[in-house]
């Protein structure tokens, strides 16, 4: 089975109600997908998302990095070559790890296919279910309180709240999160690097002094202030991720040995795919730190992709895989099923995605 050909396309997907971060407001999923053809007919799927304020990525650079790097690479290889199709991949150009992850998801998604297993069984088959978050937008503190009983009434059990724009008056908005949902729900709080350190801390220790548990605190910092990380995570209890901090092997290494935070969040846009992301793993479960996987504003091919991994490995404790629940509509057939807060991993080979939008190509 050897590769025939690959090719780019786009998706549009609206979203339930606008996407708001410290970074930016998004209204929609606006998504690059990939498709590879092998000479025998079978397709693999992949998906990139232009998030240029984190990754650098925007669709024209990852469609051209595609188009005129990558493909040439690796048209001609086998697919059991995994090994070889991944070195090529991150060898032929540099960075546009959000390009190299659309074309990483399908590799794996036809080798899978050629074992006729599941992409998680193949990864591991370490879980056959994930329990995900949703994430509540940065807004008003009576918009937010909404938004999250919404969500506990459609049965989420994890909140991501979404802060970082206010400093010091983010903690009403918890604060008023907290009273409105209950003791029961795990709050996970992102600041999306929008505290400075000396603020993170007087944020975070506010809020475990009036008693508001939190089950973690991502990126409170700037992602390139690893001593401002560990500044933060040796002087406050609630666990911190890292996020932006860590996109690459030497990141995960380099913030685990100098004690920047207690967990890491893998997403496969920032590791390039699946085969970076397998190694961060091994370095964390050697570490003894646990992992969460997350996505950016994907849709159900990338999330569906993120989701086999997180099955396959038990390091991944955690999982922020919210994108399909957050989109108005699903354009996709088959893969894994989204019920709300539980994605049930499918057991149809690859990925399980069996048709993408026609009007994407």
């Amino acid at each position: 089975m050897k590769i025939a050909k690959i090719e780019t396309g786009e998706v549009r997907i609206p979203l339930v109600t606008p996407f708001k971060t410290a970074l930016r407001t998004v209204d929609s999923v606006n998504d690059v997908i990939v498709r590879i053809t092998t000479d025998d007919g079978q397709t693999g799927f992949g998906e990139a998302p232009p998030t240029a304020v984190i990754t650098g990525d925007t669709k024209s650079s990852i469609r051209g990095a595609i188009q005129e790097f990558i493909a040439p690479s690796l048209v001609g290889m086998e697919i059991d070559n995994l090994d070889g199709i991944m070195k090529k991949l991150h060898g032929c150009i540099l960075k546009n790890t959000s390009a190299k992850a659309a074309v990483d998801m399908a590799v794996y998604d036809l080798f899978a296919r050629s074992c006729k297993k599941p992409l998680y069984k193949v990864l591991g088959g370490n879980k056959t279910e994930i329990e995900t978050d949703l994430t509540i937008s940065v807004n008003g503190i009576d918009e937010m309180v909404a938004d999250s009983l919404k969500a506990v009434e459609q049965g989420f059990r994890i909140l991501k709240i979404k802060v970082g724009k206010e400093g010091i008056k983010d903690i009403d908005r918890i604060k008023a999160i907290r009273q409105a949902v209950g003791p029961a729900i795990r709050l996970r709080i992102d600041a999306n690097q929008g505290w400075s350190p000396k603020e993170a801390v007087r944020i975070i220790r506010a809020m475990e002094d009036m008693g508001i548990e939190m089950d973690l605190v991502e990126q409170p910092v700037k992602a390139h202030d690893i001593e401002g990380m560990k500044f933060v995570t040796s002087q406050v209890y609630t666990p911190v991720l890292a996020d932006e901090s860590v996109f690459s092997t030497e990141d995960a290494i380099r913030l685990i040995q100098e004690r920047g935070a207690d967990l890491i969040n893998i997403k496969l846009m920032k590791t390039g795919g699946i085969y970076e992301a397998l190694k961060i793993c091994g370095i964390a479960e050697s570490y003894g730190v646990e992992c969460m996987i997350g996505c950016m504003l994907e849709s159900k091919i990338a999330v569906s992709a993120a989701a086999h991994l997180a099955a396959g490995k038990s390091i991944i404790t955690r999982a922020d895989l919210d994108g399909p629940s957050l989109c108005k509509e699903d354009p996709y057939t088959g893969g894994p099923i989204y019920e709300r807060n539980r994605i049930l991993m499918n057991e149809s080979p690859g990925l399980g995605i069996t048709q993408v939008p026609q009007y994407a190509w």
